[in-house]
């Protein structure tokens, strides 16, 4: 049983980040890897809490006390197996998920900091990774039948790797030239470097998993045809319509851009580069759209705009300002607008906001500023504020509050409006709902036969909750193909993150 003294001998650690001044010298993963001793101190944190609401606030249902004891007591490989029970890619997850897993630690509801549970769950799969845990698994026999996959991203493949393990025969479709979804061209490589996805899609491989890149569904290969060459189809294409502000006053103007777009150039670049710093990143019209010696305005405050403060920092910018349009968030939980064990409104801060740049909360933009030229020059804002009323937002300029901030390139983090418009959606007989997203039955089709999971279904989201919904999605296409017995499903299309009613 866990140490249920632990988290009063030792305070909550994480491993020092790497200094500012090197790491943005180059493309790394910004935390070196935890010591064992560090990790099991914090692994023993974790205590026998009877209840562990962890179990609720992370969608997979991931063992988290059982692991935590396992590595406390330095048994290594069971930890393995324990973590792989119910996430197929945890080296992914504790990289890169806010872990609402923390949020809902019984830890916090007396005051206490919670276990590092994402640090935790990073050392256990790189410990996988270095000892052998990571072989493949393919299926003891085939089934005869057939799996479409369209979109390689962590929905995508987390579903592929069940349906194969269970025997069917699973081709994944991704229209962009290699594979990984946003994890290979939207996840910048100081968070997540590619060679963590590229050993997970060998293991696919290795499983019996076929890859087809360069291939955009709807248009180079008919959903008849897919339809017609597999047993059943999995949509999981992403939510990637970027939010936008054509109403602004300039928007049109040359240096304006999404997010993503500047995301997706910086890492084919570093992708294409090596070690080192870089040639600069274009758009594939050849447009400019890299940092370098730029004063960059982030219109956004979300995990999309902390990855382009950290990819801009890398690229030499002469300045950031990263705009926000809500007030600053308190440094601790209010506990009557956001009861524990519920994901929490407060300011967080990521590695990237010590590099630099500056933020300003509770502002606006007016207007971008043209140089003349059709050139983005500078950004007009305002401060605001803002109220919602009957699911509606309005917002309130404070007179005399305007002025203009110097931007050479700026760039729109402001969410995203669900999955794409594309031939595909037709093809296949599902629509949008107003979200944006593609809504599931109970048993997660959305036409027959065709299947729907992760940010495709549910909107932009977190990784967990993909790859939650792509193991459900797989449950229920092996039930559909008539499989032998039941693969796990941690969720069912309806199935919500923690909230106070």
């Amino acid at each position: 049983m866990p140490d249920p003294n632990g988290f009063l001998r030792y305070d909550r650690r994480l491993p020092a980040r790497r200094p500012v001044p090197v790491r943005i010298l180059d493309w790394r993963e910004v935390y070196p890897p935890a010591g064992e001793e560090l990790i099991r101190e914090q692994a023993t944190r974790c205590m026998d809490c009877g209840i562990p609401f962890c179990h609720d606030g992370c969608p997979l249902g991931n063992r988290i006390p059982d692991w935590n004891d396992l590595v406390r007591t330095g048994n290594w490989d069971a930890a393995v197996e324990s973590l792989h029970a119910t996430n197929n890619f945890p080296e992914f997850t504790g990289r890169l998920c806010p872990a609402p897993c923390e949020a809902a630690c019984v830890l916090g509801l007396g005051g206490q900091q919670p276990v590092t549970i994402k640090q935790v769950e990073v050392e256990i799969a790189d410990a996988a990774a270095a000892g052998g845990g990571l072989d493949p698994r393919p299926a003891p026999a085939p089934t005869g039948r057939s799996v479409a996959v369209v979109g390689s991203g962590p929905a995508g493949l987390a579903a592929a790797q069940q349906l194969a393990r269970a025997g069917h025969r699973v081709t994944v479709y991704e229209r962009d030239d290699a594979t990984g979804g946003l994890l290979r061209y939207g996840i910048p490589d100081f968070k997540l470097e590619k060679r963590h996805v590229d050993r997970r899609l060998a293991q696919l491989a290795a499983e019996g998993v076929e890859f087809r890149t360069g291939v955009h569904v709807g248009v180079d290969v008919t959903a008849e045809r897919l339809r017609a060459e597999h047993d059943a189809v999995l949509l999981a294409c992403g939510a990637l319509q970027g939010r936008d502000t054509p109403e602004t006053p300039g928007r049109a103007l040359r240096g304006v851009h999404q997010a993503m777009s500047h995301l997706v150039a910086a890492n084919r670049v570093v992708a294409a580069s090596g070690a080192g710093r870089p040639a600069l990143a274009t758009l594939p019209d050849g447009t400019p759209i890299d940092a370098a010696g730029k004063h960059v305005v982030i219109i956004g405050g979300g995990d999309t705009a902390a990855d382009c403060l950290g990819v801009a920092h890398r690229q030499g910018a002469a300045g950031v300002h990263q705009l926000d349009l809500y007030p600053e968030p308190p440094h601790a939980r209010d506990a009557e607008r956001d009861p524990w064990p519920t994901w929490p409104w407060v300011l967080r801060s990521y590695p990237a906001h010590e590099e630099g740049g500056e933020r300003v909360f509770a502002v606006a933009v007016q207007e971008f500023v043209d140089d003349g030229t059709g050139q983005v020059k500078g950004v007009r804002i305002a401060e605001v504020t803002v109220e919602k009323r009957d699911g509606r937002r309005f917002l309130t300029v404070l007179p005399g509050t305007e002025r203009e901030l110097p931007a050479d390139l700026v760039l729109l983090a402001i969410g995203f409006e669900g999955t794409e418009e594309q031939p595909l959606l037709a093809q296949f007989g599902v629509t949008r709902n107003a979200r944006g997203a593609v809504d599931a039955r109970p048993d997660w089709q959305a036409a027959d036969g065709v299947f729907v999971a992760g940010d495709m279904h549910r909107g932009a989201s977190l990784i967990v909750w993909a790859i939650a919904e792509g193991r459900a999605a797989a449950a229920a296409i092996h039930a559909y193909l008539g499989g032998v017995g039941e693969l796990p499903a941690p969720v069912d299309p309806a199935r919500q993150p923690l909230a106070a009613r």
